[in-house]
C-alpha cells in the first residue's frame, strides 16, 4: 500500500543472474541508484523468494507481475520456470507473465498455451530484444490464443540500449494492424513509446479502447514533459504503473514521485492499481 492506496507493479524482472548477460546486470546497477535490489538475491545470484517478497512488501507493492524473457541476442534467456518458486512462495503478491520468441518457439500457439497453463496472466512480446516485427502473420496464432483465453499482451514500445537490440522494432506504429485485428485483446505498451515515439503511443492509447501504456523505465517527474502535447489527466486514465524493477530507485519511490505530479485522486488510484485490475485477470485487488 502507498498512503493507503493499493499498488500494482506491472513490470518486474527477477531473473537468476546466471541467465542474463553482463549488460543486464550493469543496467540494473546503474538505474537502481540507492535501491538495494541485490539484497533479494543470494550469493549465487539467485532470487530468494522470501527476500524478494519482503523487499516488495516494504516498498508497498501489493501485486507484482514477474516477467521472463527469451532474448538470447540481447539480455539472455530467463525461463518462466525460474519464476515459479517466487509465485509459489506468495501467490497473492506475485503473478507470472509469459514470453515467446518466434525465433525460438514453434509452434508459437502451443508455447503460449503452455506458459499460460503455468498460471501466466499476460503474454509479453519483445520485438526489440528478440528481433522481429510484431505484425508478422507468424505471430497471429499467439494473439489468437490470448483472445480466446482473455489475457492481455504486453509489448515493448520504444528504444533499448542493450547490445543486440533492434530499436526500429519498438515503433508503436508496427502494432496498429495487430491492435485493430484483435480488438478484444488489451495491449499494454510497456515504456509508453520511450525515446522518440511518446506521441504515437499516447495517441493510440487515447484512440483505441484496447491500448494502455505502462510507465516502466519512465521517471515520473518527466511524464508531463514526455507527453506535453496531451491532456495529462486524460492520458493518465490509460496508464498502468510499472517500474522495470530492478532498474529503478525503488517502486515506493517511483509511486510517491508519480503521486507528486498532480493527478486527481481517482485518476492516480487508477494508475496505481485500478487500471491493472481491469486489464490483468485475477489480480483480486
Amino acid at each position: 500500500m502507498l498512503d493507503g492506496e493499493a499498488l500494482v507493479d506491472a513490470h518486474v524482472h527477477a531473473p537468476r543472474l546466471a541467465t542474463v548477460k553482463p549488460a543486464w546486470y550493469e543496467w540494473a546497477q546503474q538505474f537502481s541508484g540507492p535501491h538495494d535490489w541485490r539484497s533479494a538475491y543470494d550469493a549465487d545470484g539467485d532470487p530468494v523468494p522470501e527476500r524478494l517478497d519482503a523487499l516488495l512488501a516494504a516498498e508497498g507493492v501489493d501485486r507484482a507481475l514477474l516477467f521472463c524473457e527469451y532474448s538470447p541476442r540481447a539480455t539472455g534467456i530467463q525461463p518462466i520456470e525460474d519464476n515459479l518458486p517466487i509465485v509459489e512462495h506468495n501467490p497473492t503478491r506475485f503473478r507470472l507473465v509469459a514470453n515467446v520468441n518466434p525465433h525460438l518457439h514453434h509452434p508459437l500457439a502451443a508455447e503460449v498455451e503452455r506458459q499460460l497453463d503455468l498460471g501466466a496472466v499476460a503474454l509479453k512480446l519483445h520485438p526489440v530484444h528478440a528481433g522481429f516485427r510484431p505484425d508478422d502473420r507468424e505471430l497471429y496464432p499467439a494473439y489468437q490464443v490470448c483472445a480466446e483465453r482473455g489475457v492481455p499482451v504486453i509489448l515493448h514500445s520504444g528504444t533499448s540500449s542493450f547490445p543486440g537490440a533492434r530499436s526500429a522494432f519498438g515503433n508503436p506504429e508496427l502494432w496498429v494492424p495487430v491492435v485493430e485485428d484483435f480488438p478484444q485483446v488489451d495491449f499494454v505498451f510497456a515504456h509508453g513509446g520511450r525515446g522518440w515515439w511518446y506521441d504515437v503511443a499516447a495517441f493510440l492509447a487515447l484512440a483505441k479502447p484496447n491500448v494502455w501504456l505502462d510507465l516502466a523505465g519512465l521517471p515520473p517527474k518527466k511524464l508531463p514533459e514526455y507527453y506535453a502535447r496531451f491532456d495529462l489527466t486524460r492520458l493518465a486514465t490509460r496508464w498502468i504503473f510499472g517500474t522495470d524493477w530492478p532498474g529503478v530507485p525503488g517502486p515506493g519511490r517511483n509511486a510517491a514521485a508519480l503521486a507528486g505530479i498532480g493527478l486527481p485522486p481517482d485518476v492516480l488510484r487508477g494508475v496505481l492499481s485500478g487500471n491493472a485490475a481491469k486489464v490483468f485477470p485475477g489480480l483480486d485487488i
